[in-house]
Formats: structure tokens, sequence, C-alpha cells
């Protein structure tokens, strides 16, 4: 779908800044932003694209109405700015210091916060008990994408949930049964027992969220509400996409606009919609989704309205350094829809905010060729945006996928690129991008996995300046300092076979000569940490690696012949002079402390010298002197 900026005010909150003046058109870099003239135009354009857009599925990739939770895998740098050098505990696992973003655990140190199959606890980490509990969501299901997180600021807590209001059946040829997603934020007091405070909904999914002090930034998106008709079989798909084009004809700016919801603890307290005036849109659009930025004060007494702003886009990648946030949407779905050769034509189109202060501001949009692996290929430096893509067919049999990275500077209202260096693992995609500094590693892979730097010191002319071939991959890069670069990921064969988890480290001091100087290799194993670096934990006063593996279990393990669940513990590891010593290994409980599935480690902690270990089962404390159990917390 092509995107378009839009700075748009919830009627009941209006933003700081003036909205442009309608009709002003904006060049951004290759987008052209226009204002709507009122809302009658507002409607009629935004119906002519969807029933341009529409497929005999309904609207979205492959014409289907489609609500992907995608989510920017994150991670980075352990520490919290507002820590001291040597902190005593670990926070968690961030892209950005300083930068937070919504997990399934969070601690401040003096109190562990998760969130489980929609229950929130507290662990107090001295007595290890839970001291408090809050059902919010009894219907989440684990790795359904529907799982909650949460942020931590002081007494507050806010939880981030998947809520849907869901249709039920209907006869063939009717209205088809359908969910309309609903983003729900709650707000919670942990001076004492757990309780809510406020709750935010607005129709859509949660995109992603980041927190500086103690705003938070909360992206969401939404697509129009429209009821097709169920597809029946003795339709041919131009009848169904003329029945759909009907429906788009007697569509409101209702089914358009994002709605929201305030409430307090019992009842509803404010509701309202983006007003059609702060909406604006490209010379050619989908209209089809639009993603809302919301602003929250965590220390206020309740959630307001949230100051929106809104993009009619399609934006599924956040990326944020605490003055600036950027949401990206590629247009990955033109290669399922159009082959190869909608691969080739696939490009990424960024808006920059400035999130300093206030309201988010619009500062400038623009585009690079390709797709993002994750916001890890986005990076700010010294006024400038690093993107690293890939671009062309990665799935075929063919070799003419490669990728590149690409710097933007803001220049008015446009992203302007100063400078690439392209052609990086020609016939092969990216698995991992990690920014340090002025420096940019790429890892590459289809048989080998290539790891390249790249100097980015000069924005204009950005080069290669070393490349180091293994076997295998790296999913995720982690910085270690003195030079050296973690990587997790697969090993593989010669042929490109993936084998288990390996963990590998890299010298990278000198740019020209990049080699690895550890490596290990769990078989068979797989990390979470390989798509979600919230998984990974580098405490660095210890210089200990932690993530979790997990290993296939036995068929006829037991006595009684039931299958032994897989192994689901965190392996950790000590980087030394001479390369990783394995310091131990933690396990929890196969099953969840009420009899139910299996459920693996997937966070790991450090308090006052204490790993602390967490799984929907409950939490572990380990010494990491012999890694021996300090404790164990069952999650009610």
């Amino acid at each position: 779908m092509a995107a378009a900026l839009a700075l748009a005010g919830c009627t009941a909150s209006p933003p700081a800044a003036d909205p442009p003046p309608t009709g002003r058109v904006v060049p951004a870099g290759g987008l052209r932003l226009v204002a709507f003239d009122g809302c009658d135009e507002a409607l009629r354009q935004l119906r002519t694209a969807a029933k341009a857009a529409v497929g005999p599925w309904g609207l979205g990739p492959d014409g289907r109405l489609q609500f992907s939770a995608e989510r920017a895998a994150v991670g980075g740098a352990a520490k919290d700015a507002a820590s001291a050098s040597t902190p005593d505990f670990s926070g968690t696992n961030v892209h950005e210091a300083g930068v937070d973003e919504p997990d399934l655990v969070k601690t401040d140190g003096r109190r562990i916060v998760t969130v489980s199959r929609g229950v929130l606890s507290v662990v107090d980490p001295a007595s290890r008990r839970v001291t408090g509990r809050l059902a919010l969501d009894p219907d989440a299901e684990r790795f359904s994408g529907d799982e909650g997180s949460l942020l931590l600021h002081g007494d507050r807590a806010l939880v981030l949930l998947h809520g849907r209001t869901v249709k039920g059946p209907v006869p063939d040829g009717q209205t088809r049964p359908g969910a309309t997603p609903q983003a729900r934020l709650v707000l919670v007091d942990l001076a004492g027992p757990p309780r809510v405070v406020g709750e935010y909904r607005m129709d859509g999914l949660l995109v992603d969220a980041r927190q500086s002090g103690g705003t938070a930034r909360v992206v969401i998106r939404s697509a129009p509400r429209l009821d097709f008709p169920y597809p029946s079989g003795r339709r041919t798909d131009a009848q169904r996409i003329a029945a759909n084009r009907a429906v788009i004809d007697k569509a409101t700016l209702d089914d358009w606009l994002p709605r929201y919801e305030i409430r307090d603890s019992v009842r509803t307290v404010g509701t309202g919609r983006v007003g059609c005036d702060r909406v604006n849109r490209p010379a050619g659009f989908s209209g089809a989704s639009m993603v809302t930025v919301l602003s929250f004060d965590l220390g206020a007494a309740a959630l307001g309205a949230g100051d929106p702003v809104t993009v009619v886009a399609d934006g599924d990648t956040v990326y944020s350094n605490g003055a600036r946030l950027y949401v990206a949407n590629d247009h990955r779905w033109r290669m399922w829809r159009g082959g190869p050769s909608g691969a080739r034509d696939t490009s990424t189109e960024i808006y920059q905010f400035d999130t300093a202060a206030g309201t988010p501001r619009f500062v400038a949009a623009g585009s690079v060729p390709g797709w993002l692996i994750n916001q890890y290929a986005l990076s700010e430096w010294d006024g400038h945006l690093r993107v690293a893509t890939t671009t062309g067919d990665t799935w075929g049999r063919g070799t003419s996928s490669q990728s590149g990275v690409y710097v933007l500077r803001a220049d008015g209202a446009t992203l302007k690129r100063v400078g690439a260096v392209t052609g990086l693992g020609k016939g092969e995609r990216i698995f991992a991008v990690r920014f340090v500094g002025g420096t940019g590693y790429v890892v590459t892979f289809r048989q080998t996995d290539p790891l390249y730097g790249v100097d980015l010191r000069d924005p204009a002319a950005p080069r290669v300046t070393g490349e180091l071939k293994i076997n295998g991959y790296s999913a995720y890069l982690h910085p270690a300092g003195d030079g050296r670069l973690i990587g997790v990921g697969q090993d593989a064969t010669d042929r490109g076979r993936v084998t288990g988890t390996q963990v590998s480290l890299f010298d990278v001091a000198d740019p020209a000569r990049p080699a690895r100087i550890a490596q290990h290799h769990v078989p068979g194993g797989w990390s979470e940490a390989e798509h979600d670096p919230h998984a990974f934990l580098y405490w660095e006063p210890e210089r200990l690696v932690v993530l979790p593996v997990r290993q296939p279990g036995a068929v006829t393990d037991r006595a009684d012949g039931t299958r032994r669940p897989p192994s689901g513990g965190v392996l950790a590891l000590r980087i030394g002079d001479k390369g990783f010593t394995v310091a131990g290994a933690v396990d929890h409980p196969g099953v969840l402390a009420d009899g139910g599935e299996w459920a693996p480690i997937r966070r790991s902690l450090m308090i006052d010298g204490v790993l602390w270990t967490v799984s929907d089962a409950g939490l572990k404390a380990t010494a990491l002197s012999g890694m021996t159990t300090l404790g164990w917390v069952p999650l009610p």
C-alpha cells in the first residue's frame, strides 16, 4: 500500500502544532502529501482509493482484509540511561539506551512486574514472593500475537493488550463474520495492591511503543470497518469485487477514522474519533489503513485522549532514539501479490516525528528501495538516519536479491538521500543489522554468512571496509565493547542447512579484517532471541551472555511412554580473553502451575547479583556463583 503523512488531532485534544493549510502539497522524497478539501472530499477520495485496491476477498495483501500483528523485533543495550556506571539491575534489552520498549517483564530493581496469560503479577526480589496480582485479559493466548506487554515508570505500569470484538457467524450470502481489533492500554497503580486507574481503547492493532522518561508513545494501526459479503463459491472474482465496491460506496467517514474510548477503573468517561480536517493523504494511496501515534504521561492521574497524530499508511516498524520517532512502512506484500517483479519494485516509506517535547510533530518523510528486517535496520547518528534494506527476489531460486545501506537526512519536509552503498550479499537477504556509532554491521545469508562492516562516518560516501564469510548466520548482533560483537543465530552446513543455535564472538576492532574468535554451538537448538532480542541479556559487569535455548524432546523418554516436552532452559556464557566459557544453565518446571501446557523460559534479568529467569510458570532466582538455585516463585 502507498502511504502518506497525516497530522491528525483528536476532536477532544488538538495537537500543539497547527496542521498544514488545506490543499498544501509537501514533497517528501518522492511522496506528495496533500490535505483533503473538507470531509466530503476526504470521503470521496477514500472511497475511490479503496475501490481501486479491493479484491474478491476484501482489502489488504492478496485481496484479503488482514490485520497483521507484525512487531519490530527489538533489543540492544541493557543499561538504563539513568542508572549509575555499574547498575545493580539489568533493566530489559532495548535498542537505544534510555528509550524503553514494551516487553513481557520489567524491573526497576525493587520489584519485578510481569504480564502472562492476561494476568499482571508483581514479585518482590528480596523476599522472592508474589506481592500482587491483577487479572486484565483472561482470554489471552500464549504465542498468538495477542500477548500483553508492559512499560514501567515509578509506581505505574502501562499494560498493552490486544483486545478483539468478534461478530458471530451469519448465513452464506450475507455479511461475512469478521473481527474488529481493538487495542487496549491499561494504566495500573502499583503503590499498593495493583489496581486499574485508567484505560484507553482504540480500534486497531498495536504496532509498537517507546518510552522516554515518563512519556509513552504508542503506535496503533487501524483499517476501515467494512463488512464485505461472504465470498460465496457460486460467485466469480469479478462479481465478488463488484459486491465489495458496493459496500465501499455506502461507507461513511466513521468507517475509516480511528475511534477511541477513555475509561476510568469502572466506566467509560469519554469517546471520540480523529477529525477528518486533520487528515492528509498522498497523491496516490490505497486508503485502507491508518497509523496513529498516541502520547501518554505515565505519571498522570489517568489516561487522557492520547493527543493523537495519525498517518494514512500501513506502518509496521517503529524506531526511536528518544528525540525522534520513525514509523516505517514497506511494501513487502507486493512480493506475494506480484511475484519477483513486485519484489524488485518494493520500497520502504519512512516518516520522521520530533518527539523531544509535547505532541509528536511531523518533520520529514522519504523512501528507500527494498524492505526492512526489523527496527535494527534503522538507526540515527549525528543527525543522519541509516537504513539497511534488501531488494529483489529472496524466495525463488533466482539470485536477483541484494542489500544496501542508505543514509538520509531531513531537508525541509523531505528525508533526502545523501549517500548509499549497495550490492551487499547478492542472491541473499539480510538476517541481522547493528549500527554502532559511525559503523554498520550487516549479516546476509543464503548458504554462508557474510558479515559486512560499513564505514558510515562520511554520510555522503559510505563504504564497505571488510567482509567475513562463515557457515550459518547471526539473526541478532549485540555490541560487547572493546571492538567485539556478539552474534546469536544458527550454525549451518556448507549447503546452508541449519544445525542448531550458534553464539559467535566477533573481533571487529580492525574494520578491514573482521574475525570470529569464538563460537558456541547447541545442536538442534533454537533461541527466541533469534527473532525477539528482548529474550537476550548481556550483563556487562560480569561479561555474561544469557539467552533461552530450546531443544527437541524425546518421544518416549518417560516410563509411561508419553512425550517429554522440549527443553526450554537458558544458557549462560561468560566472555573471556580467549572466548566463551559456559557459566551454567537454568531450567524451570516443564508445565504451568495449574498442570497446563509446557512453559519455556523466555526472559532473563539481573538484580543485585542474582539472575532471574522468567516463564509463564514462574520466576527462578539463581546465584551466579555455581549457578545454584536461590528460590522459585510460581505464578498463580
